[in-house]
């Protein structure tokens, strides 16, 4: 077993159930598996490889999830100390610019408020960083560019300040995905709430719904399910006149399908299987609607068929129909999608897949791409890790190699 017996998520949710008060059994009948599982589970002999059943054993002993996965795990290599060093700072921007959004008096600029073509190319930067997978250039890139745009707000007024506030919703949205990919779903959150003081003062549809779509994958990296689909449904309700309407945008459309996308993921970890793949039947009627070459980058959401069938690919890990996952969107290739970030989340759940379906060697060869592409984005991906320990158990003598390369990535030696 790569990690020592203290050190993974079997000896937290030993933990967690003993301060709930609870028997294994009781605990292994709440998931509907039996007393011997969770004694395996909590000795590290089998994996919790599937949100859907560590958001139940978080729920039951009430626990944080994050806590409970062992985020943020400060990986060392692949540039992770690089992007750790700059959470504090980022954190310190984030906290400035929400009490600059709210109001609060007395605050002064940091800095010279740099112009309009600035602010956009710093955008793009980080933009091109965040769909490009890479982590570690997202976390360097982020401190001071929401310093300059808190100094933008603070000091410009009229379009000038709303070309700012623009610039801040997407630098905080961003933000919160680089925050929930590094493990502080807790900052992560923090981000999405600053996108969405920056939106209501822009008072935009559009840009209220992306932001929406960001809070809930701040709430979906904190298991809580109920609330990610009830943001998603009011959303749904505010875009739903904009992507009907007969001279209806590709953006109202593409930022639907998103949100419905959102959803299936959250009834997926609720093990509600019909739902999730309802949620996926509509997001793909809309992409069929945008047509095969649609993806939606400035939205950041990367909308279109692939993504949809990236999305069906967890949802089946999720409800135990990984064969279905993988085939539920037809005559589409993920690689076309053009969002490396997008393309490494599909192997690592592709691989997944593969493992349920006992084709161990291609799921070793699935997730040792994906880590070529995108090396720190794979090797802090929690289940990536937990699928790389469950392998390592089981052991997959052809692709030996590969394996003991990803264990070290990932540090899973210590």
């Amino acid at each position: 077993m790569p990690e020592g017996s203290d050190n993974h998520i079997g000896a937290r949710v030993r933990i967690a159930r003993n301060a709930a008060g609870l028997t294994q059994q009781e605990l292994a009948d709440f998931l509907n598996r039996t007393e011997s599982w969770m004694a395996n589970v909590e000795n590290g002999r089998m994996p919790l490889d599937r949100y859907s059943l560590i958001t139940a054993v978080a729920d039951r002993c009430d626990v944080d999830v994050v806590w409970l996965l062992g985020q943020p795990y400060r990986l060392r290599r692949d540039g992770g100390n690089l992007a750790h060093a700059h959470v504090p700072a980022l954190r310190t921007g984030l906290r400035r610019a929400g009490l600059i959004l709210s109001g609060h008096p007395g605050l002064a600029p940091q800095g010279v408020a740099v112009d309009a073509r600035t602010m956009r190319a710093k955008s793009q930067q980080a933009n091109r960083a965040r769909q490009s997978a890479n982590l570690p250039k997202v976390a360097t890139l982020l401190p001071a560019m929401v310093e300059d745009l808190n100094t933008a707000i603070l000091v410009s007024e009229g379009t000038a300040r709303d070309e700012a506030l623009r610039y801040m919703v997407d630098a905080a949205r961003t933000a919160r995905m680089c925050l929930n990919q590094l493990g502080y779903a807790d900052l992560a959150w923090s981000a999405a709430e600053v996108a969405a003081g920056a939106a209501t003062q822009l008072g935009d549809p559009l840009v209220k719904a992306q932001v929406a779509w960001d809070r809930c994958g701040a709430l979906l990296h904190q298991a809580s399910l109920l609330e990610t689909v009830a943001v998603a449904e009011a959303a749904l309700r505010d875009v739903e006149p904009l992507a009907t309407a007969r001279d209806g945008s590709p953006e109202a459309l593409s930022l639907r399908g998103a949100l419905h996308l959102r959803c299936a993921v959250a009834h997926a970890r609720g093990s509600q299987g019909q739902d999730a793949w309802a949620r996926i039947d509509a997001a793909l009627e809309d992409a069929d609607r945008l047509g095969p070459e649609f993806y939606d980058l400035d939205a950041q959401t990367v909308f279109g068929r692939g993504t949809v069938a990236v999305h069906a690919a967890e949802v089946g890990v999720e409800i135990g129909e990984p064969d279905t996952g993988l085939s539920r969107v037809e005559n589409v290739s993920v690689d076309d999608v053009p969002s490396k970030e997008r393309q490494t989340h599909y192997k690592i759940d592709k691989a997944r897949a593969l493992r349920r379906m006992n084709r161990l060697p291609s799921a070793v060869v699935t997730l040792k791409e994906a880590a070529s592409s995108a090396p720190y984005y794979v090797h802090a991906d929690p289940m990536a890790r937990a699928l790389v320990e469950d392998l390592a158990r089981v052991g997959v003598p052809s692709q030996a190699g590969a394996l003991s390369s990803l264990i070290r990535s990932m540090e899973l030696v210590h």
